[in-house]
């Protein structure tokens, strides 16, 4: 009990004095907190020269410093890695990628051309079929040459090799699926690069050339663009190695060539090492297999001559002519096209002439020919024309690339002769840049009015000019003319899948140049033909890039809720997963776009619907990120709503939002939150008195916390809570209610488990709890006693329950604890408490110092010591004396920091506590010095000149 008796008499307001920063005058004539600091460096240089003393040279320099970069020493962690590579080398790197970069900007193509790479999956996914494909496979035997024969012996061998293909020695696979084919091609890929490795240069031939005359097979001609894309693989990865080895044959002294090397430099093996390669490939009969290859080579002209490039590609595209079928020699452009761009994008006059000649070949499309063969395979006529899209989409696509108009302009005049020319006015539009096609948008309607319908569908055109304008704007005038000539043909589409593909490319052009009244009509349009029959069921990602669209572009909420037909259009989504992806959607752009709250009826009822659709989704399958995904967007829309000084609407809404959203625990929690924030802005506006009116209504609010905390699982935030909520009550004068919270929240403790799971891991909750008794003994201090139930019995029922409280056998917190509540005793001992809660009365006014009051106090502080005391006993085992330091130490600061030490006792069990804390070694030497100097430093202050003779009886053990 000495130690309450004899709490130090604390005069809080002159301690606050003495603590506070010491205050300096500051001129603000140019300083401003943000401004770059300048850092005056001072470099010292010691001489230590014998006979003469260590003198100090500065000098000075001043620059302007970041803080950060001074800390890396001027370069970052990833630099320094970089640096300790070898120097040489990285900067040799660097020079060559610079250089690398430099050319590319003059020459190649630039990052804004979309490689054929992107387009590959698109093509492979959207060409197949369910018929059975054959395939040609050889056996490339290979025959072994006599030693010693003449180099004519060898040559010749060579060409019967190549012949051999032609004589028998492959078999035809036939009745192979789809997949079969693709994985068949596959391995011809793997074979390649396998005889390529083994040095069977050869057989590394027999195989492009083997899949080259692939490409002459239409058979199965609805495949025939995806077949394009297999084997042309197969081409690009053999014109790479042809390359490759070539170059490396340049390499004198382990030095390789230079990117941009003239021929002169290529030595004379590489040379004819190459022209070997064109010879071999000039010697193969058929004309496919022999362009194809010489095309995947194009690239090691460079080897030869600096204008073998140029010769060839007019030769190349010379011989497309000699292709008979229009659909295998559109596809040969394409490919010719695609090794230019790479090989020698400038020379465009080529990819041109290519183009020209397709369309004076154009009109092959509809000779009879082909219509025999469509007859055959039973394939329609729009289906087949669709088979061209991806080639002469590709062949435009390269010529449109930094074209002038003029160009443009002259390539869509000769489009615009040809008669039935849907398919290339669907490629120009695909291909040619956005702004052009949209300046000329009437223009292109008008192309599009005359062209025949039995070929290729006007709607698919209208697509593509959609597509445009979502990209780049009309001319202004033309706007409302232009919506009028696509819908009249979109809304006549009888398909309910080609009209929504129309439909939600034009949505975009409707919501970025009209009002809602045009998007209105828009969607009560795609209502109309969706609805029937449930078609909505299969169009889901159109209808959900249509919703997209249209909150992109209006984002006022207030005016999206009133187009009258976007709650009808949501209808549409009836998967439930569709549809709460479209929930997220709408809420997330609420959220992001929503810069002040709300209390529109409209807005609040719509979103209210959106939000109760997420959170009936949640069921027990669904996962924790789901859930707390869901909860944050109901979460971000319950606290952008506000109902200004309605305080009592505010009230109904949160009581609606909480019967509404019962199963996501974060909302709840969100909602307590929001409850309690509106009875405290209830007591700033009242100033803290309270009518009659008011103090129902905050009551009522305490209502609400206290009856939703019980239903929220997580035991630390209901204990969180309940402190908050009192905390809340309390600042309000709600005593009784605070009352219940304090001991909602005592009754809750023992209930603590000793794991919990924190972020899917379990973890003890020994230091949770500790975190949140703190807490509550800092609140308990304000807190008055009730008349009818005893001096300060919230903290002995704290106490009771922390006493029958099961903690782990090797945990002090509970020592830890009890030393903390003397804190809140020695606190509560005081004339005037350090805090108060305003217009309401502690135990300080209460009381007013009575002495039975404090007799219970010294009674209870009888009892903790004599807890701690008992437990220090306990952890004299020698496992346990690192542990008992620690607490003697610990025990030692609070009757430093409590006590008045003045007092014979106190001062000798705070002795005995020092002794204790160094008997064994243990303590840390830093800690205890630094806790001696602070008591001597504070024995120079008034009133504490005894810290001296303290000092003195308090040794410092060395750990030796």
């Amino acid at each position: 009990s000495c130690f309450l008796r004899h709490a130090r008499s604390r005069n809080y307001v002159s301690e606050f004095e003495v603590c506070k920063l010491e205050s300096v005058p500051l001129d603000f004539g140019d300083y401003h907190p943000l401004k770059p600091i300048t850092v005056t460096e001072s470099k010292t240089k010691k001489m230590n020269r014998k006979g003469s003393t260590s003198s100090t040279s500065s000098s000075s320099s001043s620059s302007i410093v970041d803080p950060l970069s001074s800390v890396l020493d001027g370069t970052d962690p990833l630099s320094l890695f970089a640096a300790a590579a070898d120097p040489v080398t990285t900067t040799a790197t660097m020079d060559s990628t610079r250089k690398k970069r430099d050319k590319d900007d003059s020459s190649a193509v630039g990052s804004d051309f979309e490689p054929w790479s992107s387009k590959r999956g698109e093509i492979l996914a959207r060409y197949t079929t369910t018929e059975k494909l054959s395939i040609v496979s050889g056996s490339f035997s290979s025959k072994a040459t006599t030693t010693g024969s003449a180099v004519s012996e060898k040559v010749r061998t060579r060409l019967e090799e190549l012949d051999d293909l032609e004589e028998g020695s492959q078999k035809e696979l036939l009745n192979l699926t789809q997949q079969d084919y693709v994985n068949r091609i596959e391995e011809l890929n793997q074979s390649l690069k396998d005889a390529w490795s083994s040095d069977q240069k050869v057989k590394a031939l027999k195989i492009v050339i083997q899949c080259s005359k692939l490409l002459s097979d239409t058979t199965v001609i609805q495949f025939y663009p995806s077949k394009f894309v297999l084997i042309t693989d197969i081409l690009d990865t053999f014109g790479k190695l042809v390359y490759d080895r070539i170059l490396s044959m340049c390499a004198e002294n382990r030095v390789s060539l230079p990117d941009n090397f003239s021929p002169e430099s290529v030595n004379d093996t590489a040379k004819e090492t190459c022209l070997n390669w064109f010879f071999k490939i000039a010697s193969i009969r058929e004309l496919i297999p022999r362009f194809y290859v010489e095309a995947a080579i194009l690239k090691c002209n460079k080897f030869l001559s600096k204008t073998g490039i140029s010769e060839c590609l007019p030769r190349l595209t010379s011989m497309i002519r000699g292709i008979g079928d229009p659909l295998v020699a559109v596809y040969a452009r394409a490919y010719l096209c695609r090794v230019g761009m790479e090989v020698a994008p400038q020379l465009k006059e080529s990819l041109n002439k290519n183009f020209f000649d397709f369309l004076l070949t154009f009109k092959q499309i509809h000779g009879d020919t082909v219509q025999n063969q469509l007859v055959v395979q039973c394939v329609e006529f729009p289906l087949y024309l669709t088979l061209y899209s991806p080639a002469i989409d590709w062949i435009l696509q390269c010529i449109a690339y930094r074209a002038p108009e003029v160009l443009l302009t002259e390539m869509m005049e000769r489009c615009k002769k040809l008669g039935n020319n849907a398919l290339l006015l669907n490629s120009v539009m695909s291909a040619f840049r956005a702004e052009f096609i949209a300046a000329r948008s009437m223009d292109f309607i008008g192309m599009i009015k005359e062209c025949d319908e039995s070929g290729f569908p006007k709607h698919l055109l209208f697509r593509s000019l959609g597509l445009n304008l979502a990209l780049a704007d009309p001319p202004e005038n033309d706007h409302l003319q232009i919506l009028n000539e696509a819908w009249k043909v979109i809304t006549k589409l009888k398909n309910p899948q080609d009209y929504i593909n129309c439909a939600e490319v034009w949505v975009e052009y409707t919501c970025r140049h009209f009002t809602k009244r045009e998007v209105n009509t828009v969607l009560s349009d795609v209502i109309k033909h969706m609805t029937p029959d449930r078609a909505f069921e299969d169009a889901y990602p159109q209808l959900q890039s249509i919703i997209q669209k249209v909150i992109t572009y209006i984002y006022d909420f207030s005016v999206l809720f009133s187009v009258e037909k976007f709650l009808p259009f949501l209808d549409m989504f009836q998967k439930e997963s569709v549809r709460v992806e479209v929930c997220k959607c709408i809420m997330e752009s609420f959220i992001k776009h929503q810069q002040e709250s709300t209390k529109d009826p409209v807005i609040l009822n719509a979103l209210l619907h959106v939000c109760k659709t997420m959170h009936d989704s949640v069921n027990a399958l669904t996962l924790d990120d789901e859930k707390r995904m869901l909860a944050a967007l109901i979460n971000g829309f319950i606290k952008m709503v506000s109902f200004g000084r309605d305080f009592e609407q505010q009230l109904s809404f949160y009581v609606e939002a909480r019967s509404m959203f019962c199963n996501l625990e974060p909302v709840l929690v969100q909602l307590i939150h929001s409850v309690n924030q509106l009875a405290m802005e209830t007591r700033k506006v009242m100033k803290g008195n309270h009518s009659r009116k008011t103090a129902a209504f905050v009551r009522a609010c305490v209502a609400f916390c206290f009856i939703t905390i019980p239903s929220l699982s997580s035991i630390f935030t209901r204990l969180n809570l309940y402190l908050h909520s009192g905390q809340v009550a309390l600042a309000n004068q709600c005593l009784s209610q605070a009352d219940a919270f304090f001991k909602a929240a005592v009754s809750l403790i023992p209930e603590v488990p000793k794991m919990i799971s924190i972020d899917g891991k379990m973890r003890p909750s020994d230091a949770f709890l500790l975190e949140f008794l703190c807490n509550f003994f800092s609140t308990l201090l304000v807190v008055p006693d009730h008349p009818e139930q005893g001096v300060l019995f919230l903290v002995r029922g704290l106490l009771n329950v922390i006493q029958d409280y099961t903690w782990e056998d090797n945990s002090d917190d509970k020592v830890r604890i009890y030393t903390n509540v003397l804190h809140l005793l020695s606190a509560m001992t005081q004339e005037a408490y350090i805090y108060h809660v305003d217009k309401v009365d502690s135990n300080d006014a209460l009381y007013g110092g009575d002495s039975k009051f404090l007799a219970e106090i010294n009674k209870l502080c009888d009892t903790v010591i004599a807890q701690i005391l008992d437990h220090l006993k306990t952890l004299g085992k020698e496992e346990t004396l690192k542990r008992q330091s620690q607490l003697a130490l610990y025990f030692f600061n609070t009757i430093l920091a409590h006590g008045d030490l003045r007092n014979n006792k106190l001062n000798q069990l705070s002795v005995n506590l020092w002794n204790l804390a160094q008997k064994h070694g243990f303590a840390d030497t830093k800690t205890t010095a630094k806790t001696l100097e602070y008591i001597k430093r504070r024995s120079n202050q008034p009133e504490m000149s005894h810290f001296a003779d303290l000092a003195l009886r308090l040794p410092l053990q060395s750990r030796t």
